[in-house]
């Protein structure tokens, strides 16, 4: 090999560390900028002190620390409805479990299930104990709508079928009270419901590769199927799509545009949340020279960041007045 071969390669590598070690510096000073702008606060002064969001748990078998957390679990006044099947005699845990482990919607509305022992309801069940009881407790809307006649037909269906295999009676409200405070529900939750978007177009497809790296390389997590920017809390502040699907859905090799959703009853409460959102999205932008627009396709400037914030604050504190906390279990249930 010739010097001059030699000193070319030796150039080369110079060069590519320079580029490494500016790239670095970039990223360090975008993030910094970022931090400066919208520190992460160890408590949001929304939220307070309110427990981590848990998700749905199906009866199960077996005592634990949880369960015993749950003895006392009682059906939610407000956002559900129960029909209680009562058992003419005690039904071993074992039998029971086998009879409701596939009871989860009826139709587009999730159940829980509660058992009832000598202590009171519970979602858990023990194989050594007996049970009284199961109400079947369904969410009267979300974002499917209300709770419908045929939705609450097929749940009063199911707990004659249990009552039919273990002796019992059933019990419940009228359907014309149920479905009356199911639109009740929905008509209210639809005027605290909100989700921004903002899009980056890409200027034509790009490697899914390249565009993955970019969206690590700017802090998105992965989030159960998605890709989220998380909060301190574990929660997330919002997600992003892959031309529309999330990303562990996403098939195809190439990508076109980019979507940051915030879903604002099932986002943790922030008074940056949209220039938060934004500031990601121009970091990403500059990350993939793409453009980034709102959900009119018109593009993001700075000048409106402030007062769409305002507004999102305005409706969190709104969330958390009727009882619904952003991020809260109870929101996240009848926000889906």
């Amino acid at each position: 090999m010739s010097d001059l071969q030699i000193g070319l390669i030796s150039l080369g590598v110079v060069l590519i560390l320079i580029l490494v070690c500016f790239n670095w510096w970039q990223d360090r000073r975008v993030r910094q900028r970022m931090q400066e702008h919208f520190p992460e606060a160890d408590e949001d002064p929304l939220m307070g002190s309110l427990p981590p969001v848990v998700g749905r748990r199906e009866p199960g078998m077996g005592a634990s620390v949880d369960a015993a957390a749950e003895e006392n679990t009682e059906a939610d006044p407000v956002c559900e409805a129960v029909i209680d099947v009562v058992f003419s005699h005690p039904v071993p845990g074992a039998e029971l479990q086998k009879a409701v482990r596939s009871i989860q919607k009826a139709g587009e509305k999730p159940v829980r299930v509660l058992v009832e022992h000598e202590s009171g309801h519970t979602l858990y069940l023990r194989e050594g104990s007996t049970y009284l009881s199961v109400q079947l407790a369904v969410l009267l809307a979300n974002r499917s709508g209300a709770l419908t006649d045929i939705e609450w037909s097929h749940l009063w269906t199911i707990a004659e079928d249990l009552a039919e295999r273990f002796e019992g009676s059933v019990e419940g409200p009228e359907q014309a009270q149920v479905l009356s405070r199911a639109k009740e529900l929905d008509a209210y939750c639809a005027s605290l419901d909100a989700q921004v978007g903002l899009a980056l177009r890409l200027g034509g497809a790009k490697p899914i590769a390249e565009v993955m790296q970019a969206v690590k390389e700017a802090g998105f997590l992965t989030y159960g199927n998605q890709l989220a920017w998380m909060s301190e809390a574990g929660v997330p502040r919002f997600t992003l799509l892959f031309d529309g699907v999330a990303a562990a859905d996403f098939q195809q090799a190439g990508v076109d545009r980019l979507d940051l959703l915030l879903d604002v009853p099932r986002s943790q409460a922030d008074e940056h949340a949209f220039s938060r959102m934004a500031c990601v999205g121009r970091d990403l932008a500059a990350r993939l020279s793409a453009t980034l627009v709102d959900d009119q396709g018109q593009l993001v400037t700075e000048n409106a960041d402030h007062a769409i914030d305002e507004k999102l604050h305005e409706l969190y504190q709104k969330l958390d007045q009727a009882g619904f906390p952003a991020a809260d279990e109870r929101t996240v249930r009848l926000f889906s």
